[in-house]
């Protein structure tokens, strides 16, 4: 699938990973390829971004949303900062 992640700033990443591990404001949730439109609220910890089956990138984020439709994830945050 395809992933964008934006903040008002810069473009924090875009390729194609496997999924992405997410805060949402109710609890944490993964999207993975074919995942059904959805649209959601963000809250404040770690995004993991699943790059592959074996690599992996995670950050701090402070909230925001994020939107999956035709197997592409817009996640729109407010900062991101990378955890190693």
């Amino acid at each position: 699938m395809q992933l964008e992640i934006l903040t008002p700033e810069h473009k924090v990443y875009s390729g194609k990973v496997y999924g992405i591990q997410l805060p949402g404001t109710e609890g944490s949730f993964e999207l993975l390829e074919n995942h059904a439109p959805l649209i959601a609220a963000l809250g404040k910890g770690k995004m993991k971004v699943l790059k592959d089956k074996t690599s992996t990138e995670t950050y701090e984020i402070s909230g925001g949303f994020v939107e999956m439709l035709n197997n592409t994830a817009s996640v729109l945050i407010e900062d991101a900062k990378v955890i190693d």
